[in-house]
C-alpha cells in the first residue's frame, strides 16, 4: 500500500501523539510521512482590517518553519523507516490539513486534543473540520492518558491546592 499518510504538528502533547501514530501508519503502509504546521499571521492577513505589511509576513512564515524544523528534530531522533517531509502553510489548522491531502489513497491523522467547554467555544475543532471535509480516510486520535494527569497537575497548581504524589501513580 502507498500513499502519504499527512499529520497536524503544533508541538503540543496532543500533536505528538498524533505524530506518532502517524508514523507508525506510514511504516505499516509504507508510505510518505507528511508533517504540516499551518500559521496565520497577526490581524488576519491580507486584506483584513489590520493586514501586516510583508517584513512581518516574512518574519511569520520565517518563524513557522523554523518551529516545524525544530519539530522534526525532536521527532526524528532515534525514528528508524520514517523520514517526515514537512510543510509549512499560510491558513487555518484545518483547510491547511484538508488541502495537503492528494486524493482518497492518503490518510489523515489528526489529534482530538483537549475540549474543554471554554476550548470549544473559542476555538473550531480541527478534528471535526478535517472529519467533514476531507477527502480521504481520516484518524483521530485521542491525547496521550498522561495528558490528562499532566493537565490536573496544572489545574491544582493554578487554584494552588495541594498535590499528592500518590495520586500519580495510581
Amino acid at each position: 500500500m502507498r500513499g502519504r499518510v499527512v499529520v497536524g504538528a503544533n508541538g503540543s502533547p496532543g500533536s505528538l501523539t498524533a505524530m506518532h501514530r502517524a508514523a507508525a501508519e506510514a511504516r505499516a503502509r509504507e508510505a510518505e510521512l507528511w508533517v504540516v504546521l499551518a500559521w496565520q499571521p497577526p490581524g488576519g492577513g491580507l486584506g483584513g482590517r489590520n493586514s501586516c505589511v510583508p517584513s512581518v509576513l516574512s518574519a511569520c512564515r520565517d518563524t513557522a518553519d523554523e518551529r516545524l524544523r525544530g519539530i522534526l528534530d525532536a521527532f526524528g531522533a532515534g525514528r528508524p523507516g520514517v523520514s517526515p517531509a514537512g510543510l509549512t502553510v499560510r491558513g487555518t489548522p484545518g483547510a491547511a490539513l484538508v488541502d495537503a491531502v492528494r486524493d482518497g489513497g492518503d490518510l489523515l491523522v489528526v489529534g482530538t486534543g483537549s475540549r474543554a467547554p471554554l476550548l470549544r467555544a473559542l476555538r473550531p475543532s480541527v478534528a471535526r473540520y478535517c472529519l467533514a471535509h476531507a477527502p480521504c480516510p481520516v484518524l483521530a486520535v485521542p491525547p496521550s492518558p498522561l495528558q490528562a494527569d499532566l493537565d490536573a497537575v496544572r489545574r491544582r497548581q493554578a487554584w494552588r491546592m495541594p498535590l499528592d504524589v500518590r495520586e500519580l501513580t495510581r
